[in-house]
């Protein structure tokens, strides 16, 4: 098992949210459960969120619970194919076009819209 010093080392993904209810932003690391902390800045947030890392990292290792490898956007290539009805095509083709977009930026916005 590796030290906390060298999981502090490791790329792990940091999302930062505001805090629509008490202001400030939340910070959570995705492949650290349970990981989060938050701060009336981003800048004291994401300070925290390195003590809160460190922390989750050092407990982690005292209960002997298993820490995941963060996940690699290298392993993924950014395309994949979809196969779609000819209608649904004809659909975002003609929506893309209204908006001035192309097909794929048009796709890439509504997932990106949904995905939240």
């Amino acid at each position: 098992m590796k030290t906390v010093d060298e999981y502090m080392k490791e790329p792990y993904r940091m999302e930062i949210t505001p805090d629509t209810e008490e202001g400030g932003y939340v910070i959570s690391f995705p492949d650290l459960p349970g990981c989060l902390t938050s701060g009336e800045t981003i800048e004291k947030a994401v300070q925290n969120a390195e003590d809160a890392k460190r922390a989750w990292f050092t407990a982690a290792i005292e209960e002997q619970i298993a820490i995941p490898d963060p996940r690699r956007l290298e392993k993924y290539s950014g395309q994949f194919k979809l196969r779609i009805p000819k209608s649904l095509h004809m659909r975002l083709a003609e929506q893309a076009r209204h908006e001035g977009v192309s097909m794929n930026q048009y796709c890439v916005y509504l997932l990106s819209v949904h995905m939240q």
